[in-house]
């Protein structure tokens, strides 16, 4: 018999906890034009309120997005050469995103010298007439390493991995893959590498996948993240549901041909493999308890069918890949296992039971977190630690919480806070809050050049509080019968201009804009890029986006909020180890002396931002150091707001800001610095 689509309301409890799933550096978008308010490559004028919709993406179907990625691949000898790269690199079409007015965004990997480069991807937009507008790179070095021949063994870096593995809780330390030979450009200094990858399970029973990089000449650790993007899902009743389902002769299959194909699978305590697809005589699944196998599975099956709507009808994306190609969930993870994760290497979905097999972690929101990981991955690709591996969280906590307002589930509306339901921390709270991250106890609200250093699921709450404020604005508010009050770093109130816009936005920058090594600065950048062009750079919704990122320390107001400012944007190249480069503003129309409060933020690209000395020069030639050489600060970047005591110095005049790199082996660039005059 031939298969049909079956449509039941289906009555079955659900209570669910919130899934949680990246690399430091800055993509070269527009810099300059951007962070000075004017992005000289988006529309420079757009009606209030209104879309350009010739900067929405189409909706390509799965041989129209197959066709364009086989065109670009077809091309890319001549794209490579257009773009200036040297002869042993090689591009790789992963992903092209096509515009309404013509404009084609195609990512590509890179390889050099046949090697994987990490660190290397880029994303080359080009007009409907085939002219390269712009090109946004994830390394701005040059691909070149002086050896392609290993000193230390391979051997010695899986000793390392493996040792790394143990260390983070793996209860396995057998790698299952060979080292292999990389460039690892992500730090900005491009590295002959060994990339190895350790399996096993981590102490929770959560799958093992921790990826180790390792320099090939000397040994050294250069960057570990975990393949495997976990977190604490939020379960939900999720009352009567329509499931999409599939009849074959006299049995039902929880198989959504409507979606892809998505098929939803039972572990049954198991951790390894499909396990078995839900199958029965009846259309009806679950009870609404967990003596029931099917309830999670129908809850799962249910929250995959809303985040595939939820991505096709807000931004025209047909699944995860954009292919029309579902991908598939599994329940009953473990025994008693606290956690839901997604996996690339099954392109799936995995959901526990919770404490006591209790609670399973199968809800709206968990799916559309989980089925965002993926969607993560197979753009923008942010690596999974640092400041990027943040935003690669805030992406699947603001998306998982879209999928929840877009459900509209009258059981459980949609809100801010993340695992309301589940009274994870024994007080009836929740486990996360956008509106103040930090009443978790962990999260960050703001920025600092600390935030990278923090676990991944709390450096996200830098962009999620920047979503809140620039979804619902600042203060005091009830939304759906939830009381929030956002704060700002800087005291001053920003307007919201609604979730919807705002999804836009993150979603345009997301897949146009950001690389693997995106960080906040590099995501303000690409944010105010996508406003501009979906809005106009002159429009309310792009202030917006200024405003909201200021309020949680990332860039200025316009016109430095309640202060006047002076900002270069050019790019300063910092030698290694050699002679002090100087960046300089001109300072205008002041009258008298400069402030006792003046206002230094500095954005520097750098690697072991520890070699640097950097230093503020009035007109006069005064020095006022703002940062001192450390060999103990290995940390990557300067990006820091000083306050200099210069009410002795003339303020108009040029002001100059003096860096110079005292170490060997690490480079970087002056990404562009400021004075504020409050």
């Amino acid at each position: 018999m031939s298969s049909s689509s079956s449509h039941r309301r289906t009555s079955h409890t659900t209570q669910r906890r919130v899934a949680a799933a990246a690399l430091v550096g800055v993509s070269a978008l527009l810099a300059a034009a951007v962070q000075s308010g004017a992005a000289s490559a988006a529309p420079q004028k757009s009606s209030l309120g209104k879309i350009n919709r010739g900067s929405l993406a189409v909706q390509l179907t799965p041989s129209q997005r197959a066709e364009l990625i086989r065109d670009a691949d077809a091309a890319k000898a001549a794209t490579a050469k257009d773009l200036g790269l040297g002869a042993d690199e090689k591009l790789v079409a992963r992903d092209v995103i096509k515009d309404a007015d013509g404009t084609v965004h195609t990512r590509y990997e890179r390889t050099y010298a046949g090697l994987p480069v990490l660190g290397g991807d880029l994303v080359v937009d080009t007009t409907k007439a085939g002219r390269t507008e712009r090109v946004i790179k994830a390394t701005r070095a040059s691909l070149k390493v002086a050896s392609l021949t290993p000193t230390i063994a391979a051997s010695k870096a899986e000793k390392q991995a493996l040792s790394l593995a143990k260390a983070d809780g793996s209860k396995k330390t057998d790698a299952d893959r060979a080292p292999r030979k990389v460039i690892w450009a992500a730090d900005g200094k491009p590295t002959l590498a060994y990339e190895t990858v350790v399996g096993g399970f981590q102490d929770d029973g959560t799958p093992n996948q921790l990826h180790v990089i390792t320099d090939a000449a000397t040994g050294k650790k250069l960057y570990e993240y975990q393949g495997i993007e976990t977190g604490i899902g939020n379960t939900q009743y999720s009352g009567q549901v329509t499931l999409t389902t599939t009849q074959s002769g006299s049995n039902y299959t929880l198989t959504d041909g409507a979606r892809g194909g998505h098929k939803t699978y039972n572990l049954n305590r198991g951790t390894s493999g499909t396990g078995t697809l839900f199958s029965q005589t009846s259309d009806t699944w679950g009870n609404g308890t967990t003596s029931n196998a099917a309830t999670a599975g129908a809850d799962a099956h249910y929250g995959a069918a809303e985040t595939w709507d939820f991505y096709k009808n807000t931004f025209g994306r047909s699944g995860i890949k954009n292919n029309g190609v579902g991908a598939y969930s599994r329940v009953h993870y473990g025994n008693a296992y606290i956690n839901a994760f997604w996996d690339d290497g099954c392109f799936c979905m995995t959901y526990g039971d919770g404490a006591g097999n209790a609670d399973p972690l199968t809800a709206i929101d968990v799916a559309g977190h989980e089925m965002s990981h993926g969607v993560t991955s197979n753009t923008a690709g942010l690596n999974y630690s640092g400041e990027s591996g943040g935003l690669n969280e805030a992406t699947s906590d603001i998306f998982g919480t879209g999928v929840e307002f877009y459900a509209g589930n009258a059981s459980d509306p949609g809100d801010y806070l993340i695992g309301e339901k589940i009274d994870i921390n024994g007080d009836g709270t929740p486990l996360r809050y956008m509106d103040k991250p930090s009443k978790d106890g962990g999260s960050a609200d703001n920025w600092s050049s600390s935030v990278g250093g923090l676990d991944v699921h709390y450096s996200s709450g830098v962009a999620n509080h920047f979503f809140y404020l620039l979804s619902e604005g600042s203060g005091a508010k009830v939304i759906n019968g939830v009381s929030y009050n956002s704060p700002t770093a800087d005291g001053l109130p920003v307007t919201g201009i609604g979730r919807d816009k705002a999804l836009q936005i993150w979603y345009r920058a997301l897949t146009t804009k950001f690389t693997s090594t995106t960080n906040y600065a590099a995501a303000r950048t690409g944010t105010l890029a996508a406003a501009g062009e979906l809005y106009g750079t002159t429009s309310a919704e792009y202030t917006a986006v200024q405003n909201a990122w200021a309020a949680v320390k990332v860039g200025s107001r316009p016109g430095g909020g309640t202060g006047t400012s002076f900002e270069n944007t050019g790019d300063v190249s910092i030698p290694d180890n050699g002679a002090a480069v100087t960046s300089s503003v001109t300072v205008t129309g002041r009258t008298g002396n400069a402030p006792s409060n003046l206002l230094v933020d500095v954005d520097i690209v750098h690697t072991w931002r520890g070699d640097l000395v950097v230093d503020l020069l009035a007109p006069d030639g005064t020095v006022y150091p703002l940062k001192a050489f450390s060999s103990s600060d290995s940390a990557d970047n300067v990006q820091e707001t000083y306050t200099v005591n210069a009410s002795s110095e003339v303020a108009n005049g040029t002001w100059k800001l003096r860096v110079q790199d005292k170490a060997a082996q690490d480079t970087g660039y002056i990404n562009s610095w400021k004075l504020t005059f409050p």
